[in-house]
């Protein structure tokens, strides 16, 4: 079998191709939005090398094949076909990261504050997460501003930074106590 070549030299005058056959600016609104599912990826990957729970671990990997399978949806031109159905993220995807959600704010003590980012190296890792996820919600709300974007990828981009707030509190609450913010000076 024949390596493939990682280098086509395609994109070297700045354009790239869309599933679909469309190319487009590097600079485009789409690769904007899924470059930044990349990047949320590569950091959840990070996160999940401290995850010592092998049920949180194992819903990380879900969530990484989750982000992958956005970013190929928005790679798609929409306008002209149908994704692939390994494009397609499902109302069960949406219920699953929503159980997940509940599973482990079942485990929080009530919150009456706003917590501020940090505690120990895991819980700041899943504050990266989340905040990166929540630019990759505004980016594809930009993206369904012009192109069709499917409500089931929007709504699981929602869920997904409260997933990443609770598992930071959970993370965070074994090994010190939560920060909260405090009004005016400390």
């Amino acid at each position: 079998m024949k390596k493939s070549i990682i280098y086509t030299k395609t994109g070297d005058k700045g354009t790239t191709a869309l599933v679909g056959g469309t190319r487009v600016s590097k600079t485009h609104l789409r690769l904007e939005a899924y470059g930044t599912l990349d990047e949320l990826n590569s950091h959840v990957g990070w996160l999940n090398c401290l995850i010592s729970d092998e049920a949180d671990h194992t819903f990380l990997r879900y969530l990484q094949h989750k982000l992958f399978t956005m970013g190929s949806y928005l790679a798609t031109e929409t306008e002209k076909r149908q994704p692939h159905a390994a494009s397609i993220i499902a109302e069960g995807d949406i219920t699953r990261i929503e159980d997940q959600i509940d599973q482990t704010d079942a485990l929080l003590p009530r919150l009456n504050r706003f917590v501020l980012p940090g505690g120990n190296e895991t819980a700041s890792r899943a504050h990266i997460c989340r905040t990166v996820a929540r630019r990759a919600e505004r980016l594809v709300y930009r993206v369904a501003e012009s192109f069709p974007v499917s409500e089931e990828v929007l709504i699981f981009l929602n869920r997904l930074s409260d997933y990443f707030f609770v598992l930071a509190r959970k993370e965070g609450s074994k090994t010190a106590e939560e920060i909260f913010w405090e009004q005016g000076d400390i």
